[in-house]
Parts: C-alpha cells; sequence; structure tokens
C-alpha cells in the first residue's frame, strides 16, 4: 500500500516537472526568439517529443542553447514519467484506483445500508450475518489488509479505508441516507464517539454499539445507542446457560444463527397492514391457518414486548409481529397481511 502511494505521488511530480517544462519552452521561444504564445507552445511540443519538424523561424545562437538545453531537461522528465506510470500500473495501482472510482459511485447510489465500524473478530461476524441476510453493508476500518478476500468479492459490500470517528470517513459512507450503523471499535471511547456523532449525522437509523467495560452501555444509550452489546458478558452468559438448559440454548440458536429454508424467526411491521385489518383481534386473523406461521411475540405501539400473546389483542398500525415459520410461510402471511394475496 505504501509502495503505491509513492508511485502515484511520483506520477504527480512527474506530470507537474512535464508541465512546468512545457511551460518554461512555450516563454523560452517567446524570448529568445520572438515567438508568439501559439508559435512558442507548438515548437515546445514538437521538442519535447522529438518529432523533428523544422523551426517556425529561424533560431538565433541563444534559441539554439535554450533548444538543446529543453531537449536534455525533458527527455529526463519522459523517461521518469514513464518508468513511475510503469511501475503504478504493474504494481495494480491503477487498478485500485478506478476500482475505488467506481466503488464511490456505487457508495453514493445506496440507501439504507448498514455502516460496519471497524472490522474485527465482532465487525467481520456482524458483516457476514448482515451479507447472509442480503443486506448492503459498508465497512469502515482503518487497515485495509484486514477485509477478507470473501468479504471483498462480495457484490453487497463496499469498503471505506478510514478512521470512523472522523465526520468526513462516516460522511463518505453516506451516513445521513444509512438505514443502521454498527460500532465495535476495541476502545469504548472511540465507540461513544461514533455514536454522538452518527446520531447528529442521522437521527432515525438504528445504532448498535459494542462495549467492554460495565458502565459503558448506559452512556452509549445516551448518546444514541439503541442497543448495547457486550461480548464478554453475552459470551458469559451462554456458557452458564449451556451448563444449565443446553438444548434450550442450541434450539434458540438453530433459529436465531441458522435460519434459512427450514426455519425463519422474522419481524413484521405491521406500518402497511392492510385496513381491513386494523382494530381486529389476532384470533380473527387466524394466522396460523393462512399461512402456516406461528405468532411467538409482539413489540405493541408502546414498545412492549408481549410473549405468546393473547388470541384477544387487537392489532395496531405501529405494532410489530414476531412470527416463526419457513421462508415460504412467512412471505405468505407477509402477503396476507398487507392484503397481496392475489398469487397465494
Amino acid at each position: 500500500m505504501e509502495n503505491e502511494k509513492n508511485n502515484l505521488h511520483n506520477l504527480y511530480i512527474g506530470v507537474s516537472l512535464l508541465i512546468l517544462a512545457t511551460l518554461i519552452g512555450t516563454f523560452g521561444f517567446a524570448y529568445f526568439n520572438n515567438y508568439s504564445f501559439a508559435d512558442g507552445f507548438y515548437m515546445t511540443i514538437i521538442t519535447m517529443s522529438t518529432v523533428g519538424f523544422g523551426e517556425v523561424k529561424p533560431l538565433s545562437i541563444e534559441g539554439k542553447m535554450f533548444v538543446s538545453l529543453l531537449i536534455i531537461f525533458s527527455l529526463g522528465i519522459f523517461a521518469y514519467v514513464i518508468t513511475t506510470f510503469t511501475a503504478y500500473i504493474v504494481e495494480g495501482g491503477f487498478q485500485k484506483t478506478y476500482r475505488n472510482y467506481i466503488m464511490d459511485k456505487r457508495i453514493k447510489k445506496l440507501k439504507d445500508h448498514t455502516i460496519v465500524c471497524g472490522y474485527g473478530r465482532n465487525g467481520k461476524q456482524a458483516t457476514q450475518e448482515l451479507l447472509d441476510l442480503g443486506q448492503f453493508v459498508i465497512v469502515v476500518e482503518k487497515q485495509s489488509g484486514l477485509i477478507s478476500k470473501k468479504h471483498m468479492s462480495h457484490k453487497n459490500l463496499f469498503y471505506i479505508k478510514g478512521d470512523s470517528t472522523q465526520d468526513e470517513v462516516l460522511e463518505k459512507a453516506e451516513i445521513r441516507k444509512a438505514g443502521s450503523l454498527i460500532t465495535t471499535l476495541p476502545h469504548d471511547a472511540d465507540n461513544l464517539f461514533v455514536v454522538l456523532t452518527s446520531r447528529a449525522f442521522n437521527e432515525k437509523m438504528i445504532i448498535i454499539s459494542r462495549a467492554s467495560k460495565e458502565n459503558s452501555d448506559v452512556k452509549l444509550k445516551r448518546a444514541g445507542a439503541n442497543n448495547v452489546i457486550m461480548p464478554d458478558k453475552v459470551g458469559g452468559t451462554r456458557m452458564a446457560k449451556l451448563v444449565v438448559q443446553p438444548d434450550i440454548v442450541e434450539f434458540l440458536e438453530a433459529i436465531l444463527l441458522k435460519s434459512g429454508v427450514e426455519v425463519n424467526l422474522e419481524e413484521i411491521s405491521c406500518d402497511e397492514l392492510n385496513s381491513c385489518f386494523f382494530n381486529k383481534t389476532i384470533a380473527e386473523l387466524n394466522i396460523r391457518y393462512v399461512s402456516g406461521a406461528n405468532l411467538i411475540g409482539l413489540k405493541n405501539k408502546n414498545g412492549e414486548y408481549i410473549f405468546n400473546p393473547s388470541p384477544k389483542i387487537k392489532l395496531h398500525k405501529k405494532d410489530k409481529l414476531f412470527a416463526l415459520g419457513t421462508v415460504k410461510q412467512i412471505n405468505k402471511l407477509k402477503k396476507v397481511l398487507t392484503g397481496d394475496n392475489k398469487k397465494i
């Protein structure tokens, strides 16, 4: 990466020297031989390119000396530029620059994507899960070498090299249009800064943060995080549960972490609920009969979670349903609830 930067820097220097030589030649011809600007520019180009056309006007002795020095100077610059450009192409710098240009254009078109800040163990796992679920993901990481080849080649993954605590880096990731952000930086202070900045940019996005210290979760939530995950605490709780209730833990993991064709636990928002279902009870919807899926939970308009909801509960537009079933059953349930059941 350092060589690519050096080659690109040297290429800029070479191009700058070419421009400087052209200006010197143009004004030199005007000074030593009273050429016009157009004639001086023309003579400079054919001299530097060693084409060998004749002079516009006969050269004075001073002009001949000037042309000789210009040829020697320009040949050295051309050799330097060609060498640098060749190294830039051979080492893949041009391909990476072009790929980054294309990626930046695609990033600007994204909307409701997820930004993952930090590509450590937690960030890598979160990225993999999101990609498996078909989400568009932008990974922000200081060290480009950490991104796995598997993820770099994924069509839904975009990468930005930079410090996610910097405003310009988050803006480059189109944070104003993002649907969610996950920050998994190793230091809680950095995560706190990212949460504060992100919430200022986007008030509606979902923000999930990692925390290491015991009291950091409260601060992160105050800063604007919707949820805070403490990997050590979660890991310890899981190990204890595996001792006491191993089958239950494995059963839940099979649903949540290995969801696919056989089983899915999915959240269904009622904001697109067909008007004919408003103020009707769960029993009247007859979810199990019409779709085959099971309604195992509900989050009501007040933000309260109701497990195994009563059939007498009436649905509201701001409610969210938690349904368990196969992909086919879940999709069928969604079509029924939105009224798009013509193909069922």
